[in-house]
């Protein structure tokens, strides 16, 4: 398994890339309410790039027809934008990756339509956490076994479950690459970590079981018990002593701003 270490000069081009979507994701703040479209999100988020010379890496790869993926309610992830009509109490994770100067920058957030429910509202902060908890364990020598135990062992024991099927991945000049990243496993097992790597954390964190189904159009995931589900992701490249978050937002990544 042959894994890319990139080079400062490539971290701040990471960076950059990172930087546009981080600031894409804050743009849909005050744009998330019920009554829009999950096609009017991917269009907006669209013209964002475009505006900020990036293009979507998802659009069009392998046969994705949108720019952005959308995942409401019980969407685990790689939803697809439509005319679905966001309604007052949903939650919807927004993915995007930007793509420049030959660097991919890819993060997703969860967003509240309206007022959710305690519950909904429980799940989406217990997902952000546990992406927090294995961020700050970043440096070089951790395992990828790490990783995974310090989201499992956080999100099971709030009362939710770890999605199986989908995982973070490697990423730089390649939108996806080695390593892949589980979110569940235990410690000191799996691949170290080394300065130089850079990938994706992107935990899938359910209400319910951690089954998922793929629907037939072949990209939509979903619970198979129609629990609700939740991610967060950040592209995060390892350091000497730690590690770099491409994605970071200033606005609300506060817990990792320290």
């Amino acid at each position: 398994m042959s894994i890319q270490q990139y080079s400062q000069e490539d971290f701040k081009k990471l960076k950059k890339a990172g930087c546009i979507t981080a600031r894409a994701l804050d743009f849909l703040d005050d744009k998330i309410k019920p009554g829009i479209t999950t096609n009017y999100i991917d269009r907006i988020v669209s013209e964002f790039l475009k505006s900020n010379n990036a293009t979507s890496a998802p659009l069009f790869y392998k046969g994705f027809t949108k720019s952005i993926c959308t995942s409401v309610n019980h969407v685990v992830c790689h939803g697809i934008p439509s005319e679905k009509i966001l309604e007052d109490g949903d939650i919807v994770n927004i993915d995007i990756t930007s793509y420049i100067d030959e660097f991919h920058g890819d993060a997703s957030r969860m967003y509240c339509v309206g007022t959710p429910s305690v519950k909904a509202k429980k799940l989406v902060d217990v997902t952000y956490e546990s992406l927090v908890r294995a961020i700050k364990i970043l440096k070089p020598g951790v395992t990828l076994g790490d990783i995974g135990y310090e989201i499992q062992n956080f999100v099971e024991n709030e009362g939710f479950s770890v999605v199986r099927d989908f995982c973070g991945h490697g990423i730089g000049r390649l939108f996806h690459e080695e390593p892949s990243v589980v979110h569940y496993g235990k410690k000191n097992q799996g691949m170290k970590i080394k300065e130089g790597m850079v990938f994706t954390i992107e935990p899938m964190i359910n209400a319910g079981n951690f089954q998922t189904k793929v629907l037939n159009d072949g990209w939509t995931a979903v619970t198979k018990d129609k629990s609700l589900s939740a991610q967060f992701e950040h592209t995060v490249g390892i350091t000497s002593n730690g590690c770099e978050i491409f994605t970071l937002s200033n606005k609300h990544d506060k817990e990792l701003n320290q």
